[in-house]
């Protein structure tokens, strides 16, 4: 068995005394681990971080085999992302979201927008809203998708204010004033029509208002699992910011 793809660092563990099982989440493979041998050496060792991307050659005798990486760096990201505290919550936390994913499941969506993000974390002013997406994104990928594209009661799809946290759906201004204490406020970068806008800190935060609230109550609670210590660090290390 043997295949070539592309793949997002999102980590390793050490295996022997000069080897490393790493994990990657690739384009058409989704996540998946590999054995690289001689991956603790001083020549591969930097290039196998989390939040690097690198090409693989994974060959196996058969299929269900945990099989070896050839790896060959493509993108070298994890030495900035090491620079600020966000950035490298950031990257854990974004390693944490694509662990929710199946093994060996293609997300090739997915995949484009976590690169789109790494690519990004370093940058105070984007990282923010794009983790937020990729909150969201990966909600959807998980089969969890909120409906943010028509308000829940009218149908409309203008003036998009709320979002009940009941059903994940968008309410619009009018039809949710009387209810606004119990929905979430919609922060227009997360919708459609307001796809290009630029987001406020207030819209950030209540960005990740909306997707940590669904993230906990349909995947993380379910699977028996906490709020992840990454992301509540990368909360806190904007808020400091």
């Amino acid at each position: 068995m043997q295949w070539t793809d592309d793949g997002l660092i999102l980590g390793g563990r050490r295996h022997g005394e000069t080897s490393v099982v790493l994990e990657l989440f690739t384009r058409g493979h989704g996540r998946h681990l590999g054995l690289v041998r001689g991956g603790r050496s001083h020549r591969l060792r930097p290039a196998l971080q989390p939040g690097n991307t690198v090409g693989v050659t994974w060959r196996a005798r058969l299929e269900d085999h945990l099989g070896a990486f050839a790896v060959e760096p493509v993108a070298a990201r994890a030495g900035r992302l090491m620079e600020a505290a966000a950035s490298l919550h950031g990257v854990l936390h974004l390693a944490g979201l694509l662990r929710l994913l199946a093994e060996r499941e293609p997300h090739e969506t997915l995949y484009d927008v976590a690169t789109v993000v790494a690519d990004r974390l370093h940058d105070p002013q984007a990282a923010p809203a794009l983790l937020a997406r990729l909150e969201l994104a990966t909600l959807s990928e998980l089969g969890f998708g909120l409906d943010l594209t028509a308000c829940a009661a009218t149908g409309a799809r203008d003036d998009l204010a709320y979002v009940s946290p009941k059903s994940g759906r968008a309410v619009g201004r009018e039809a949710g004033a009387p209810y606004a204490a119990r929905l979430f406020p919609l922060p227009p970068f997360l919708h459609l029509s307001g796809a290009n806008a630029a987001p406020t800190r207030d819209d950030v935060a209540a960005a990740f208002a909306i997707t940590g609230h669904f993230l906990n109550a349909w995947v993380w609670e379910p699977r028996g699992l906490k709020p992840p210590d990454a992301r509540a660090a990368y909360l806190a290390a904007l808020a400091k910011a």
